[in-house]
């Protein structure tokens, strides 16, 4: 692949990258930094990408890297109050928001990728690194935790 052509294809998928970043780090201006640190570290290491078709979910996974790498930075709790109606409406029911916020670390970024990023099962997981079977799993108990948790708040 010619720095051309994933510059291209890179350039397509900014808006969903975005959409990703901001709901992991609850911030639009970290999120546009991310996701442009993440651009540029594909741009710096796209030779090592062995299947063009992969680009997608390799980049994913360089930007989720990019956030984490920002959140240790930060070493402090993300201010989700803040987050951008744009970004992604679906999440600005405030119980659901703060549920997600609740989730352990690695049940949290399989919703994300799943339900407001929109990235398939097997995509989520190449996005992790991590098996099919896992992120199955972990979707599963995230859902069964939410839904717990949201109930309860009805039921209160």
């Amino acid at each position: 692949m010619t720095d051309q052509e994933y510059a291209l294809r890179a350039d397509g998928m900014k808006e969903r990258l975005y959409r990703t970043a901001v709901l992991y780090l609850g911030s639009s201006s970290m999120a546009v930094d991310a996701v442009d640190e993440a651009v540029y570290k594909g741009l710096r290491a796209i030779r090592k990408l062995r299947e063009e078709q992969y680009l997608e979910t390799w980049l994913t996974r360089i930007l989720l890297n990019v956030c984490k790498d920002e959140l240790r930075r930060r070493k402090k709790q993300v201010d989700w109050e803040t987050l951008p109606e744009t970004a992604a409406e679906e999440f600005d029911a405030l119980p659901l928001k703060e549920a997600i916020l609740r989730l352990p670390e690695e049940l949290k970024v399989v919703i994300i990728l799943r339900y407001f990023t929109g990235l398939t099962l097997e995509e989520t997981a190449e996005s992790l690194n991590t098996p099919r079977g896992t992120v199955s799993t972990r979707q599963r108990r995230a859902l069964e935790l939410l839904r717990i948790e949201l109930s309860e708040e009805v039921d209160a």
